[in-house]
């Protein structure tokens, strides 16, 4: 049986406004990159472009394999830790593992901004500044998200069903055997 309400049509969720435009940056990004390669290669010549390449090659390897080595060293010690029951004891460096292979991982890529940025990504104030804020952010989206409760998100997504119709019924189970004597009217169940 419908109510007569024409089923609505849900509303395409907005994109926000980085996600609209990344397409476009990547591509100026990667044209400015290209650019910048063939000004230096028109100054110095190819072999020195493609051993500036072939040493951010080298260059990011070895930095992310070091970032992954004491990754994996912190988290051998922290797993000891809990193990024979100490406290761990707080990293001064929290986050800069994940930097550092960012740093690299940006090395690695074939353009010189992408160099210079995974290298100033290697530096720790930096580093220190780039986690801050990276923290913050993610705190600030937690927050935002968690004002409404799983509970309304589920509500609404019941309300705007494309067909409109919602059916209320109550859930009986059957592997449950109801307690006998519970109330007094209660019907008697012959044993199973």
């Amino acid at each position: 049986m419908t109510t007569g309400v024409p089923p609505t049509r849900p509303a395409r969720p907005r994109r926000s406004r980085v996600l609209r435009f990344l397409p476009l940056g990547i591509a100026a990004w990667l044209v400015l990159e290209i650019w910048l390669l063939t000004v230096v290669a028109g100054a110095a010549g190819g072999l020195t472009v493609f051993l500036l390449l072939v040493a951010g090659i080298v260059l990011g390897g070895m930095v992310i394999k070091h970032a992954g080595r004491r990754a994996f060293r912190e988290l051998s010690e922290a797993v000891q830790q809990q193990q024979s029951g100490l406290a761990p004891h707080p990293s001064e460096r929290g986050g800069g593992n994940a930097l550092t292979m960012l740093g690299g991982l940006l090395i690695i890529l074939p353009g010189l901004i992408s160099d210079a940025l995974g290298l100033l990504l290697l530096v720790p104030p930096i580093q220190k500044a780039v986690s801050r804020t990276a923290e913050k952010t993610f705190e600030r989206k937690v927050r935002e998200a968690s004002q409404g409760s799983l509970g309304d998100a589920f509500q609404q997504a019941r309300m705007h069903r494309p067909d409109g119709k919602v059916v209320q019924g109550e859930v009986i189970r059957d592997d449950e055997q109801p307690a006998r004597g519970a109330h007094p009217d209660d019907p008697q169940l012959p044993p199973r």
